[in-house]
């Protein structure tokens, strides 16, 4: 992940924090089961972050978050909350879905996939190539 640009400081940033963490842990003689990790949601969230506070038709002086919701039966949810620099509708749609075509072009490299339920002719299609 350190060859992301966007998220080198996070990961070297969060390194250090699990190493302390995790070194704390092991002088008090706790197990290991105990330690701090990384992890791949973790890491797309923080990059998530970034590269809303990287794009030029994203307000910076208003509210910006990434927040992970409740899991359900369909997955783990990822909530994108901020503000285009542009009110004009017509914009608005492009620069969300140029966002969206971003983030779901790079899920792979993140090890995570996008969930989708088969209905209708998806459903058909799976069931006749059994």
């Amino acid at each position: 992940m350190r060859r992301i640009m966007l998220i080198d400081d996070y990961l070297a940033s969060k390194s250090k924090e699990l190493a302390r963490w995790n070194a704390e842990l092991v002088e008090a003689g706790r197990d290991p089961i105990n330690t701090r990790r990384a992890t791949n949601l973790g890491t797309f969230r923080a990059y998530v972050q970034h590269y809303l506070t990287s794009h030029p038709n994203i307000r910076q002086d208003m509210t910006l978050l990434v927040r992970q919701l409740q899991p359900t039966e369909a997955g783990l949810p990822i909530e994108i909350y901020a503000f285009t620099a542009t009110t004009a509708w017509g914009e608005y749609e492009t620069i969300q879905s140029d966002i969206f075509d971003h983030l779901l072009a790079i899920l792979p490299e993140f090890g995570l996939k996008l969930f989708q339920a088969p209905t209708g002719s998806d459903l058909a299609r799976l069931i006749a190539a059994q």
